[in-house]
Order: C-alpha cells, then sequence, then structure tokens
C-alpha cells in the first residue's frame, strides 16, 4: 500500500505542475501533506516536515548567500568579459548561443556545485536568450543536462556517496568511467547543436545590433498603441483593451497592453524585471567596480578552491563570501540595502521552494514511502537479471535518482543492489559505476534545489522545463550507460 501511495503522490505532483494546475511551492506542501493523511500519520506530519527542513535548512542557507554573492559579482561587472566573449562567438547566432551554453555549463560544473554552475551560466546566458527571443527551456534544459554529466567528478557528491556506501575508492569509480562520461558530455553538445539548428531556423541569425533596433521600433510601436488606447478609453468610458501589431516574418510579435487588466499590468512588471535584467549588456550601468575587478576574481577562485577543498562548509563560505563582496564593493549602507533588494526575489524563490520541499521529502522519508517504494522495484528483478545487475542497476538509477534524493538512493538502495550482485558474482565496482548514469535525468528532478535556482533565475515555469528535459536527459544516461557497456566498464 505505501509503495502505491508514494507512486501515486510523486505522479500527483508532476501532473498537477506540468498541466500547470498548481505553483510548484503550493505542490510541494500540499499534496503530501494530503497523503501523509491518506497512510494514516497525519498526527505525525509536524515532524516528518521539521525532520525535512533540518536536513534542508544548510542548503537553502548556502543558496540564499550565493545568490547574494554571485548576483553582487554580476553587478560587479565580474563575468562582463565572459559574457563578451560569448558574444563575440556566438555573433548573435541561435545554434552558436545554445552551443555555448553547454560549454560554459560544463566548464562552470567543474566547481561541482550545481547552483554555482546555474547562476553563473543564467546571468551570462539569459540576455542573449530574451533579446534574441530564443526559448528560455531550451537554455534551462541544455545547462541541467550538461551540469548533470559533470557532476558526477568524485567532489561532486554522487561518486563520494557511492565510494561510502559501498566503502570503496572514488578514484577506483570515477576514472574508469571517464570515458563513458566524456561520450555523455559530446552527446549534450551534440544535442545542443541540433537545439540550436532548430531555433536558427526559427528565428534566423540577426546581429545584436538588429536585435536592438527591432526593439526600439517595437517599443514606439507599444507606446504609440497606448495613447490611442487611452484615447478610447476616455471618449467610451469603457475598460477597452488594444492589440499590438504584427511581429516579422520569423514569426515574432509585438505585445501591446490593454486597458485595466490585472495581467497586463503583471506583464508590465514582469517586462521591467527583464530591462533591468538585461543591463547586464551595459558597459555604464552604474553597479560595476573596474578598479575592484582583480579582487572580485580573487575572491571567487579562493571561495571556489575552499568549496573543492572543502575547508569549511559550504553554506559558512558562502556567507562570508556574500557579507564580504558587499562591504568591499559597495561600503555604504544604502548601496547594500539596494543589491540586496535587487535580488530578494531570486532569493525568496529559491529558498522557498527549498523549504516547501523539505514537505515533500519528509513525508516521503518518514512514512517509510520510499523505503518501501525502492524495495518494491529490487524485489522486482528478475532472479535471471543477477549476472547482469551493472547494466540493472545502471537502468533502475535513472528513476531512483528521479525520484528520490541522492543520499536516499546511494545509502538506502545502492548497498541492496551491490549486496544482490555480490550474489552472482558481480564486482561492487561495477554497480557503483553504473549508479551514476542517471545523474543527467537527476539534476532536473523536483528533489533537488538546485534546479530551483535554474528555472527562477531564467523565468522558466518547472512544469515547462520538466516536459522539455526529462526525454534528453534520460536519452543522455542511456548514452552513458551504452558507452560504459560498450568500453566494458559497466
Amino acid at each position: 500500500m505505501l509503495t502505491i501511495l508514494g507512486f501515486a503522490m510523486i505522479a500527483t505532483f508532476l501532473v498537477l505542475i506540468m498541466m500547470k494546475k498548481m505553483s510548484p511551492i503550493a505542490a510541494l506542501v500540499l499534496i503530501p501533506a494530503l497523503f501523509c493523511v491518506f497512510v494514516g500519520k497525519g498526527a505525525k506530519l509536524g515532524d516528518y516536515v521539521i525532520e525535512g527542513v533540518g536536513q534542508l535548512a544548510p542548503t537553502a542557507a548556502m543558496l540564499m548567500f550565493a545568490i547574494v554573492y554571485f548576483g553582487v559579482m554580476i553587478d560587479v561587472g565580474l563575468f562582463d568579459p565572459i559574457v563578451r566573449g560569448i558574444l563575440k562567438f556566438c555573433k548573435a547566432d541561435p545554434l552558436r548561443i545554445v552551443v555555448g551554453t553547454a560549454v560554459l555549463a560544463a566548464i562552470v560544473s567543474l566547481d561541482g556545485d550545481g547552483s554555482t554552475t546555474f547562476m553563473i551560466t543564467v546571468s551570462a546566458m539569459y540576455p542573449l536568450y530574451k533579446r534574441l527571443k530564443m526559448s528560455l527551456v531550451v537554455m534551462t534544459g541544455v545547462a541541467a543536462t550538461a551540469n548533470g554529466v559533470m557532476n558526477t567528478l568524485p567532489w561532486g557528491g554522487p561518486t563520494a556517496r557511492a565510494a561510502t556506501a559501498l566503502k570503496l575508492d572514488a578514484g577506483d569509480i570515477f576514472v574508469p568511467m571517464i570515458p563513458a562520461l566524456g561520450v555523455g558530455l559530446l552527446f549534450v553538445f551534440a544535442l545542443s547543436y541540433v537545439l540550436g539548428r532548430r531555433e536558427r531556423k526559427r528565428l534566423g541569425v540577426l546581429s545584436l545590433a538588429e536585435v536592438l533596433e527591432e526593439e526600439k521600433k517595437q517599443e514606439t510601436e507599444k507606446t504609440e498603441t497606448e495613447t490611442v488606447t487611452e484615447t478610447v478609453l476616455v471618449g467610451a468610458g469603457a475598460g477597452a483593451g488594444a492589440s499590438g501589431g504584427s511581429g516579422d516574418a520569423k514569426g515574432r510579435t509585438t505585445k501591446a497592453t490593454g486597458g485595466g487588466s490585472g495581467a497586463d499590468a503583471s506583464d508590465d512588471a514582469a517586462d521591467d524585471d527583464d530591462d533591468v535584467r538585461l543591463q547586464g549588456l551595459d558597459p555604464n550601468r552604474p553597479t560595476l567596480r573596474p578598479k575592484l575587478y582583480w579582487f572580485n576574481a580573487l575572491l571567487t577562485v579562493a571561495l571556489l578552491t575552499a568549496m573543492i577543498m572543502e575547508w569549511l562548509p559550504i553554506p559558512v563560505l558562502f556567507i562570508l563570501g556574500a557579507a564580504l563582496a558587499l562591504t568591499v564593493n559597495f561600503p555604504h549602507m544604502p548601496d547594500q540595502k539596494a543589491r540586496l533588494g535587487a535580488h530578494a526575489e531570486n532569493v525568496l524563490n529559491v529558498s522557498g521552494m527549498v523549504f516547501a520541499a523539505a514537505v515533500f521529502t519528509g513525508v516521503l522519508q518518514g512514512t517509510g514511502m520510499v523505503d518501501s517504494m525502492a524495495k518494491w522495484l529490487v524485489d522486482s528483478i528478475p532472479e535471471g537479471m543477477g549476472p547482469h545487475m551493472a547494466i540493472v542497476t545502471g537502468f533502475l538509477s535513472l528513476p531512483l535518482t528521479y525520484f528520490m534524493s541522492n543520499d536516499g538512493f546511494y545509502f538506502g538502495v545502492l548497498p541492496v543492489l551491490a549486496e544482490a550482485g555480490a550474489a552472482h558474482g558481480v564486482s561492487p565496482l561495477e554497480i557503483a559505476r553504473a549508479s551514476l548514469v542517471g545523474q543527467p535525468l537527476h539534476m532536473s528532478s523536483p528533489l533537488v534545489p538546485a534546479v530551483y535556482v535554474l528555472v527562477g533565475m531564467a523565468k522558466v515555469e518547472f512544469g515547462d522545463h520538466t516536459k522539455f528535459v526529462v526525454k534528453w536527459a534520460a536519452l543522455t544516461s542511456l548514452v552513458v550507460l551504452g558507452a560504459g557497456i560498450l568500453f566494458g566498464i559497466i
């Protein structure tokens, strides 16, 4: 019964957010609370939630201060050279921009932290996607999949967990997997090329100057339309709306605002927010600190080094780094408040998602649903598949790491799979290596806090991201598994 309810809870959550019937935060809180009552443990809901919040509180703190830190670094121009380099390479070509997104995400993923990767990647690429009217789910999908492949680095988390759970050396697990993971990364680059060609076909190739000129033209048309609308409203005394002009042959449209609708007010607010974010292309923005460039660069390198070397817990590092970055770059209190206010929306969205996810994971684990689901899956493996347990583990890693946390999978399920494989002569090393192949899909799981940083900063609905990325991420995982089998690693 717990198994059925567990799968039903996850399915209900995914369906509701993909159909946009509920917001992710509401779904992460209300659905597990409801199923906790169905299980008959409603009286313990408070304990489950508090336990889940306690487990994820350090992650929430890390994300809050990491957003502030990297937000300040973007404000002061630390990543402007990267943006200029990408601009020079991409030349407003959608194909090059999508490939550049994959390359940038893969490079930044070397620090081993998904949240950092997504913040840097989105901050650098968002202005290009927005200016050229490219699909933002392409950006989030490519970035998440590239990071998923690179997340298997020994300091990224999954490899260390597998090594700890099975008492193996992380190097013995990771190093032989490099060829298979390399094939997976090449597949991500090939996928980004295909998706980029699709975007190029849809939008064409323009220079950034042409795009900006088109924006000015559209803004003029929008202003004229609003003026006419206001005249009609005054004359007729009715709340009529006016529609904007049509776009060019590429299928672009000019949006006009109607009179007095709440949706239009929301659109205007979103447009204003986007205008602020797009100032990342403005070399004259007042927050730039060119004289402090090398200080900020060294501070960031020192921070990332301390993360990799584990000199201090990651939340502590970002708390210290954010405080230092704010104090040095903006010594006056009003300026510090302005910078904190500028990034408050992202902080609230992401931290809210993390604490809401704590309810989901707390109920899933506390009621025993996750253990029951894992046991059912393991028991469903036919006896004749025993000698092929490594391959079975590879396939199981896709759904299990998507529906479970990495801790739950590697410390709860992997030892059981390794024990079943050992009974048929399968090495624990092969089981451990196979367990890594599901990471490209795992990085878009609703239980991964970093994905909320990605979709939040990119202003993409989580349901839209999920519908787009799941098929490509699963295919990437299967490519890694196939390469591992082909090379004799798994």
